[in-house]
């Protein structure tokens, strides 16, 4: 568990500013991609804004169904449960089952420093989010899995090399894509191929 911030009074205001002052810790979560251009890692925090920002630019081609609002606040929220358990490489599967109980821990504490009502719904959010079960949902997952691929696309398969990733592991890992937005995975299944044929996948 990483260290305690110091808590100054801010009034009412003292439990959210405690908050944010202990979220500004995943920016020093590493990832594995690469910001593009350049030999620096992203880090979690880059990771959510982009992830963020993709659901506003994407937003028009979600369904009726999707909240793009509540899509962009799950995307804010989702990771932030690394600053306790950490980050883990998405194809180390064993690692993600292990993880589990640790991040619920995480959710805890960490939403928990919020006051009601703010803590029933941050983690209410992050909880949807984890257990895919609305639509907003699904929708933030898929662009949650979606980002790696593309920043990987962009970046001459960087970390599908550096991990020695396959082409059938991303198939496997994010095919349900093809289930939430077919259009975007027939276009990530043609450059993937093309990924594999010019090495970056196995």
């Amino acid at each position: 568990m990483s260290s305690a911030v110091p808590v100054l009074n801010f009034g009412s205001m003292t439990q959210v500013i405690q908050f944010l002052m202990e979220i500004d810790k995943l920016k020093s979560v590493q990832r594995r991609t690469k910001v593009l251009g350049t030999q620096r890692q992203e880090n979690s925090a880059e990771h959510s804004w982009h992830f963020a920002v993709a659901a506003f630019s994407l937003a028009p081609y979600a369904s009726k169904e999707v909240d793009i609002q509540r899509v962009i606040q799950m995307a804010l929220l989702h990771d932030i449960v690394e600053i306790d358990a950490g980050d883990v490489f998405v194809y180390d599967l064993s690692a993600r089952a292990e993880i589990h109980d640790q991040e619920v821990a995480a959710a805890k504490r960490l939403f928990g420093l919020l006051p009601e009502p703010q803590r029933e719904q941050f983690t209410a959010l992050w909880q949807e989010y984890e257990e895919g079960s609305s639509a907003d949902a699904r929708f933030a997952f898929m662009l949650d899995r979606a980002m790696p691929m593309l920043m990987n696309l962009h970046n001459q398969g960087q970390s599908w090399i550096e991990n020695n990733v396959s082409l059938n592991q991303v198939l496997e890992r994010n095919g349900v894509i093809g289930d939430i937005h077919p259009e975007l995975w027939q276009h990530l299944l043609h450059h993937l191929q093309e990924a594999q044929r010019k090495g970056w996948l196995k």
